[in-house]
């Protein structure tokens, strides 16, 4: 959690890129994003030299020897760290950052690796030398209350990936065909009723800026914390380091081979990945692809697919994979298909959808049902308010939860009414979520005991669900409960009408009387 003045100067930044000529907020965090990973690069790269010294271990900086800026053109790759620029003036920073640092980030890892290949078409356009000067100021400014903070031992929890996660929620605006920002709370919610485990492969197909692939990152790291290194976030989700992670390669295996993910929106790509190196996730997969044509063929390999696909959007039936089988041009009915489709036999998912998608009459909408629900093992359908995603839309929206194989016995539904904030375009910070009985109520579901259709949460046994057209919405199965009223009988109260009229009438008669 960041205080004040962090946040302060968060807002200058983007004032100054707003102000400095780059007012897109997804050009500006792209911006943002590439200078805090110079910073960070850094950072990391003196830490694990000091680290090798104290082990008396071998250890290769990134900075090592020299770099060819353009053909025949060598600059010491020293000179192109943080520490070394920051000092530059004007003009001279700007031409150094824009045709030396950059061209050299872009080149690390190798042409082959998925970050080499995100940014290859990435461009540096901070126009103004006064811009640059001005961010690099703050962007030390703000490491350096970090670094404030962590010698007073105020906090260890992740204060660099908090700091992205808050510059993240200052693009207000939505993207292309109907991507905007899943809330935190949200996938921190959908992570924790999928509990993604330690050695398992995690795919986002529609990925973002790597918000759920990070939540389960987190989520990851928590359940191997100690109860002694774990804090609360302002959510009030529970946070950890990790520290009992103490294999190596049980880090290498998790910061390596755990996150994949894919966006058709190169830029979102470029800003996912910064997103999840900045969280300490090294060597994440997420490339451009669009998952749903043709030339995405990957099926049957992953253990966890988390997902909030693109909603009413709509592609050519021509250009669909042909492993898609659903007669339809809708995403959101496709999405959900090609996730069913990337799971190994076991796997599970956590998908946000709209509610169309739950009751929809067509051919399409009831044969994605039917195929959930005799294809996997849908456990749980979340049906959350319609101003969760605000500003962003005010489509009401659920969230799938189901494993692939198997059948499905009964349906675990929930009819969450608030998520902590309020839900106008302003989503304020409110008292009271139901959240964490969300969270509770599921790991303590039981279909002996979760009858009642009167509660936020019950069961609906399949084959009443299929005699319904395999209709997922709650309000199909929800009964409403009536508390009965006893009144008293029509005579009474027309006697005790009488005798106040009649009290009142001998009111009127004393005030008579005193007056003469």
């Amino acid at each position: 959690m960041l205080n004040q003045a962090m946040r302060a100067k968060i807002d200058a930044l983007w004032d100054r890129f707003w102000s400095g000529g780059i007012a897109n907020p997804l050009s500006a965090m792209e911006q943002i994003s590439y200078l805090l990973f110079m910073r960070r690069l850094d950072d990391e790269d003196a830490k694990r030299q000091e680290d090798a010294e104290f082990l008396s271990t071998p250890y290769t900086s990134l900075f090592a020897g020299d770099f060819e800026w353009v053909p025949g053109q060598k600059v010491p790759a020293e000179d192109l760290r943080w520490s070394r620029f920051r000092h530059l003036r004007g003009e001279e920073m700007l031409s150094h950052v824009r045709d030396k640092v950059f061209p050299f980030i872009k080149a690390l890892r190798g042409e082959d690796q998925p970050f080499a290949r995100s940014m290859k078409d990435a461009v540096f356009i901070i126009p103004k030398a006064s811009l640059l000067v001005e961010a690099v100021g703050i962007i030390d400014d703000i490491y350096k209350e970090i670094e404030r903070e962590r010698q007073e031992g105020q906090t260890f929890h992740d204060t660099q990936g908090d700091l992205y996660e808050v510059l993240l929620s200052e693009i207000a605006t939505a993207g292309k065909n109907g991507q905007f920002r899943t809330p935190r709370h949200v996938i921190q919610m959908i992570v924790e009723l999928v509990d993604p485990k330690l050695g398992e492969q995690v795919c986002d197909p529609a990925c973002g800026t790597g918000g759920f692939l990070l939540g389960a990152y987190q989520h990851i790291l928590k359940t191997h914390t100690g109860p002694d290194a774990r804090w609360t976030d302002a959510d009030g989700f529970e946070r950890g380091i990790g520290d009992r992670l103490t294999d190596d390669r049980q880090w290498k295996a998790l910061r390596e081979r755990t996150f994949f993910g894919c966006d058709f929106d190169t830029t979102m790509v470029r800003i996912g990945l910064m997103n999840l190196l900045l969280h300490g996730i090294d060597h994440p997969t997420l490339r451009y692809a669009d998952t749903l044509s043709k030339r995405f063929d990957e099926a049957d390999r992953y253990d966890v697919v988390l997902a909030n696909p693109p909603f009413k959007g709509s592609i050519d039936k021509q250009d669909v994979s042909e492993r898609l089988r659903l007669a339809t041009g809708k995403t959101e009915l496709l999405f959900v298909e090609l996730i069913l489709d990337l799971l190994r036999i076991g796997g599970r998912a956590g998908v946000i959808v709209p509610d169309g998608v739950l009751f929809g009459s067509s051919n399409a909408h009831q044969a994605l049902r039917e195929r959930l629900l005799s294809e996997a093992e849908l456990q749980g359908v979340v049906s959350m308010p319609s101003g969760v995603f605000k500003p962003y839309a005010g489509v009401s929206t659920a969230v799938l939860v189901f494993v692939k194989g198997g059948r499905t016995h009964r349906v675990w539904f929930y009819d969450m009414q608030a998520d902590g904030y309020s839900l106008d375009d302003k989503r304020d910070k409110l008292d009271g979520s139901d959240i964490p009985d969300v969270i509770r109520r599921w790991r303590e579901r039981d279909p002996r005991k979760d009858t009642d259709r009167t509660a936020k949460a019950f069961f609906v046994p399949v084959d009443e669900i299929r005699k319904n057209k395999f209709d997922l919405s709650i309000n199909r199965y929800k009964e409403v409960g009536y508390e009965v009223v006893e009144h008293e009988a029509p005579k009474v109260i027309l006697g005790r009408l009488r005798a106040l009229e009649k009290e009142i009438q001998d009111g009127l008669d004393r005030l008579e009387g005193m007056l003469g």
